[in-house]
């Protein structure tokens, strides 16, 4: 039996967090950290790296267990890379699914056929997305397996993600709609709406707002709001200018002559105590689904405004380009995932191609 995999733990003891772990056979005890500088991730972290030479010896054990390689060593690595939005989605993905599933498995028994039989297992209950990054997950915890000297082989990198994954129907809004939904809404509501559909922009980028990042025709995004806490932008192409229209510039300023005060850092969609931005959901869930409800909207959210502003653009026949620079994303992504072409537009495609032939 190879050298045992060292976790530690990490606790709090008179405002300082504490890494303990054994060595040598002896218990080791050493200081991380002040509570208010460091939170308990971070301090775990830090005793990872405080840990990684004690567990050289220990890495390349090739009958290490996939939920001991995984929370001790794919973890600790990559939430040094991971935005706080990818951490919380990536790790709890892998927690509840694969860890649930494979935990004191030896990453040596894993074999493609095994982990394509869990993944058409999930296929039956879960969402194609889901299903989709389960594999990739697979494979990036196999590649790193590799690296460690714990696989000689990567079981995952065949894997496919099976055909009975339910993909979910990506609906979009009409012109008539979208008309409609603004009718519909109060002066705030209608805002935050039209930066979505007009604007094209992320729920967690409207609500990060701050009065001094609004101009009459552009809206600054370099901060965005995730549960409850400021974040940078999703990806680098997400820090931008925002194009504004007319009407939504004309909203703009009937907003922010009601909201109070005029400090440029100040939110532009405040909650009511006003130090933080108000949260998407309680807008969404207190504001605006009960009036989408009365006209019959109620199946709209935000990813439909979002992929309603791309379609939208692309039956006005906008260069593509620019609504995935407005968009903050790259052309292939507009492109594929969030632009749907209406019935409407294809039989207009193919009647024109039909009147070429014909004369």
């Amino acid at each position: 039996m190879g050298k045992r995999f060292q976790v530690g733990t990490v606790s709090k003891v008179h405002g300082a967090w504490l890494g303990r772990w054994r060595e040598g056979g002896e218990r080791r005890v050493q200081r991380l950290g002040r509570v208010g500088q460091m939170n308990k991730s971070e301090a775990k972290e830090k005793l990872s790296e405080i840990l990684r030479p004690i567990n050289a010896g220990a890495e390349g054990n090739p009958n290490r267990t996939f939920g001991d390689f995984v929370k001790n060593v794919y973890f600790p690595f990559y939430r040094r890379k991971w935005k706080r939005s990818t951490k919380m989605t990536t790790q709890d993905r892998i927690e509840f699914h694969l860890i649930g599933e494979f935990n004191k498995r030896r990453l040596s028994e894993l074999t493609r056929d095994k982990l394509q039989a869990f993944l058409d297992q999930k296929a039956a209950t879960l969402s194609f997305s889901t299903v989709d990054h389960l594999k990739w997950d697979l494979v990036s915890i196999f590649r790193m397996a590799i690296a460690e000297g714990c696989s000689r082989r990567n079981p995952a990198e065949l894997l496919f993600t099976p055909r009975e994954a339910k993909r979910p129907e990506r609906k979009t809004l009409n012109m008539k709609e979208v008309n409609q939904l603004f009718e519909v809404l109060e002066l705030r509501e209608r805002l935050i709406v039209k930066f979505a559909v007009l604007g094209g922009m992320r729920p967690g980028e409207i609500f990060a707002l701050r009065r001094g990042g609004v101009r009459a025709t552009c809206a600054e995004v370099k901060e965005r709001l995730y549960r409850g806490d400021i974040d940078t932008p999703k990806t680098e192409k997400s820090v931008r200018f925002v194009a504004l229209s007319e009407g939504l510039s004309r909203d703009l300023d009937l907003w922010t002559n009601i909201i109070p005060g005029d400090d440029s850092e100040a939110w532009l969609f405040p909650s009511e105590k006003t130090a933080k931005p108000i949260r998407k959901d309680n807008v969404w869930r207190r504001y605006i689904k009960p009036k989408l409800k009365k006209a019959g909207l109620d199946w709209i959210d935000f990813h439909v405004l979002r992929r309603s502003h791309s379609s939208l653009m692309r039956e006005l026949k906008v260069d593509p380009k620019l609504v995935a620079d407005q968009q903050g994303h790259t052309l292939d992504v507009n492109m594929n995932v969030y632009t749907q072409t209406s019935l409407e537009s294809r039989l207009d495609a193919v009647n024109t191609l039909e009147t070429a032939l014909i004369n």
